[in-house]
């Protein structure tokens, strides 16, 4: 057993499409990742058996959460959002944002590339 030291502009950063892009750590039980959305950047509708953390450093993402999209939240810079295991959710990104997102198990969607509903665009 031995600690992994990381540096985030050392990591690769991935294109999903051309206004978002994340960069990934990843161990046997967590993840964590940065993500940035430019303004406008829309994630589509989606949930997951993860639960998650969502911390802004940088600008505001607006959350529409639940199966009726009920409830609405913007989340800014300094604030974190927790959305449990299994509640759906989606976002856009009100200004430029970089975020990090945490999750418990980590995504094997995201780790296999299988993250389909982040890839599409609006003209998909």
């Amino acid at each position: 057993m031995e600690a992994k030291h990381y540096r985030w502009d050392e990591l690769p950063k991935e294109e999903l499409r051309p206004d978002l892009h994340r960069r990934l750590i990843a161990s046997e039980r967590m993840m964590i990742a940065h993500v940035y959305l430019d303004e406008g950047a829309v994630v589509a509708t989606h949930a997951h058996e993860n639960e998650q953390m969502t911390y802004i450093l940088e600008g505001t993402l607006r959350f529409w959460l639940g199966a009726d999209e009920s409830q609405v939240v913007d989340v800014h810079a300094g604030d974190v959002l927790h959305i449990p295991s299994n509640l759906p959710h989606r976002a856009e990104a009100l200004a430029d944002t970089l975020d990090v997102d945490i999750f418990c198990p980590p995504r094997e969607d995201w780790l296999s590339g299988a993250d389909a509903y982040l890839r599409a665009t609006s003209e998909d």
